[in-house]
């Protein structure tokens, strides 16, 4: 039975207040196309609120031009709980979102512009490549990297998310899963030590193994043409163990909450993920209802609690407001959706 591993769809992050975030992420990042905006429950997800269902208002968000999306969550049912501790680089969990840029310089003088708060200053990557980081209205994260493909062009500095960077207790065990497991494969850097980068951020001072990962297959689904290249960190702090993002919290407090991956063929996959330790924490079981969207979404863990989904689409919104869907259960699963139909996306792009 066919199975595949897409590529990283979206990066869920929980914010306290919705509209300024969603405004915030439009200004800094462009991801000003929604393919749903909805209130629900999230049944799925007890065994992570306490075995308590609740209610959450979740967004899916993109930039046209290209990157991955961001699904922006907020609970209604309950008020969000702050991290008790400042988070450092290391801290196991999701610690930073990656936003790819054309021109890194010119994305860092808009934001320095516009007041963005926690701007660092220019820096290089590991690899020599520039970079800097802001945080959003929560102190949640962003590093920018430089990408030199645009899917098209609608005049923003910025393109959308390109990954995550994420804390583990031991490297080994991680490359396991985000290497051998779920295909990235690819190394893009493998450094250890202290970094200009992170001068600027909670414990960028101390010594850490970076490790960077992407796919050496090409990114596969409707999306692939504007999600294109993205990329997985992993940290491994050198001189303690990170403490956990989530510790005595709960799915939709606020931080970036999982790391969402597109995939096909969902049961041979969850077959073979259990065989190799990785099961299904959780499992919609069927066509999960997000607005107009329809996919089938199961969890798994990495080996420190960090959460990801996957996500088997269905049905998706092209134009919901004109009620233009797409059923792609029956489409060539490495076949990207025509270029009239993703461009078509544009015309639901929220402008402040």
């Amino acid at each position: 039975m066919f199975k595949r591993i897409n590529g990283i769809q979206h990066i869920g992050v929980a914010v306290h207040d919705m509209d300024a975030s969603l405004k915030f992420y439009r200004k800094y990042f462009g991801m000003d196309i929604p393919f749903f905006d909805s209130v629900a429950a999230a049944p799925l997800m007890t065994i992570y609120t306490r075995d308590e269902v609740i209610t959450k208002r979740a967004s899916m968000i993109c930039n046209l031009q290209g990157g991955c999306a961001m699904e922006v969550i907020r609970p209604t049912s309950f008020e969000p709980t702050d991290m008790a501790f400042e988070l450092r680089m290391g801290d196991l969990g999701i610690t930073h979102t990656f936003i790819k840029s054309t021109d890194v310089a010119a994305s860092h003088a808009f934001c320095a512009a516009n007041g963005a708060p926690g701007l660092t200053p220019l820096a290089a990557l590991p690899n020599g490549d520039a970079t800097f980081s802001l945080k959003d209205l929560d102190g949640n994260i962003f590093q920018y990297l430089p990408y030199h493909t645009k899917y098209t062009d609608n005049g923003h500095h910025s393109l959308g998310a390109a990954g995550c960077s994420i804390g583990v207790s031991d490297m080994d065990t991680a490359l396991g899963l985000y290497r051998d497991v779920l295909g990235y494969d690819k190394v893009v850097y493998d450094h250890t030590g202290t970094f200009d980068d992170w001068a600027n951020l909670p414990g960028g001072d101390q010594a850490y193994r970076r490790v960077m990962l992407t796919q050496s297959q090409q990114p596969g689904g409707g999306f692939a043409q504007v999600t294109g290249e993205t990329f997985i960190e992993l940290v491994m702090a050198q001189d303690r163990t990170g403490r956990k993002i989530y510790q005595d919290r709960q799915w939709a407090d606020p931080g970036f909450v999982h790391l969402g991956y597109d995939v096909r063929g969902m049961q041979a996959l969850g077959e073979d993920l259990a065989k190799k330790g990785y099961g299904f924490t959780c499992d919609s079981n069927d066509a999960l209802d997000m607005g107009n969207t329809k996919v089938h979404c199961v969890y798994i863990e990495d080996r420190d609690g960090t959460l990801l989904e996957l996500i088997e689409v269905y049905k998706v919104p092209i134009i919901e407001k004109w009620g233009v869907f797409l059923n792609v259960e029956k489409r060539d699963p490495l076949k990207p959706l025509p270029n009239f139909m993703l461009k078509a996306l544009r015309f639901s792009r929220i402008r402040d």
